[in-house]
């Protein structure tokens, strides 16, 4: 028997409480019990998302939830700006593409955070693009934008504010009115402490205006469907029943603890991750660190993806490696969601081991030591 620690940036760990809430008798989805249920998790998403918007509720996974704010935005052949620093961000072009739509690509070296300076420029230069994209922490490098400064910027113009926080939201401060977001698209398998399975979507009166004219080819996606089954406290289709019921535990859990103090507590555990990472010399990857997750460059002659598999074989720990271009240069370590103090103390011990046995040299506990550090002080 092997017990396992989830320091994956999703799916992330699940609360027994909410584990438990799925192995309730399912309900029928078109009954009034679960529409008191459902009715209670779409304005508790609204809480965590701190919006007045309709948040809208899917069985999906988060890309599902992205291809949603193309379809139901854009027309064939319209322009739109894509900003992109890592591998999830590069996924925005690819399904624009995929519906014929034009995008404008501003592409920044990965491991970096978008400029919105190039945002204010690219819009100034193309009057017809309808909409821009971007990522709120971009976990492929670890990375966090400055989502505030460019919503101050698209605001200013027609075009509408779409922003992947599938891993951030719920993990780090996120304000979807106050930072003028038009649309925010989210998962359930990471801060919100849920399997993968659900995804969401904000959706404000700009971007209302542009789904009612759109003319891409919509169905089950078709946002102006789900909007009309919020008023009867259900989806179109049928829902992920037991997930949602789930997620009502989750929300919750959180307003229990205030999303304030959840932001608070994922920054304190970034920090001690950061600590602990630089205490036995591993450099950070990022110039521009998000809360949700810590980004480390593998040591010089260690084989990255033995780190990431004699941690989960061996210890049980299972931590996140490079992807794409990055595959086997870093590891990532997550603290988002039910992660906790003790996991990032187990996970770092463990890592410890795994590098001395691969051969790099360390004095074993200092990254522990350091962790405790700034979990203890701050």
């Amino acid at each position: 028997m092997k017990k396992h620690y989830l320091l994956t940036p999703g799916p992330t760990p699940v609360p027994p409480e909410v584990a438990l809430k799925e192995a309730l008798p399912i309900l029928h989805h078109r009954t009034s019990e679960f529409g008191a249920v459902f009715s209670e998790v779409a304005e508790g998403l609204k809480y965590v998302y701190k919006t007045k918007n309709d948040v809208l509720i899917m069985a999906a996974s988060g890309t599902g939830a992205m291809e949603s704010a193309i379809v139901n935005l854009l027309n064939p052949g319209d322009e739109a700006l894509v900003a992109t620093c890592g591998n999830f961000g590069e996924r925005w072009t690819k399904l624009l593409e995929a519906y014929g739509c034009k995008p404008t690509v501003i592409s920044v070296e990965w491991g970096k955070a978008v400029n919105p300076a190039d945002i204010e420029k690219a819009l100034k230069a193309n009057a017809k693009i309808k909409a821009v994209y971007t990522q709120f922490t971009e976990t492929s490098t670890g990375v966090v934008n400055d989502i505030s400064a460019i919503g101050r910027i698209v605001d200013k113009t027609p075009a509408a504010f779409v922003v992947d926080a599938i891993s951030g939201l719920a993990g780090q401060e996120f304000l979807t009115d106050d930072w003028k977001v038009d649309v925010c698209v989210s998962g359930s398998q990471k801060g919100l402490m849920l399997g993968p399975g659900l995804a969401f979507v904000s959706v404000s009166a700009k971007a209302w205006k542009l789904a009612e004219e759109a003319k891409l080819p919509r169905f089950y996606w078709d946002w102006r469907k789900m909007k009309k089954s919020l008023a009867t406290k259900e989806t179109p289709f049928t829902p992920a029943v037991t997930l949602i019921v789930a997620l009502s535990e989750a929300i919750k859990m959180i307003k229990a603890k205030g999303i304030e103090n959840v932001w608070a507590e994922n920054k304190l555990h970034a920090k001690a991750a950061r600590a602990g990472m630089k205490a036995i010399g591993l450099e950070l990857f990022g110039e521009n660190p998000c809360d949700v997750v810590t980004s480390a460059k593998v040591p010089e002659g260690v084989d990255g993806g033995k780190i990431v598999k004699t941690l989960r074989e061996e210890y049980g720990v299972s931590i996140a490696g490079g992807q794409a271009q990055l595959k086997g240069k870093i590891i990532r370590f997550a603290h988002m969601g039910y992660i906790g103090k003790a996991d990032l103390l187990v996970g770092f011990a463990c890592l410890e081991m795994v590098l001395s046995k691969l051969g790099y040299k360390l004095e074993k506990g200092k990254a522990v030591a350091a962790a405790e550090e700034v979990l203890l002080n701050g």
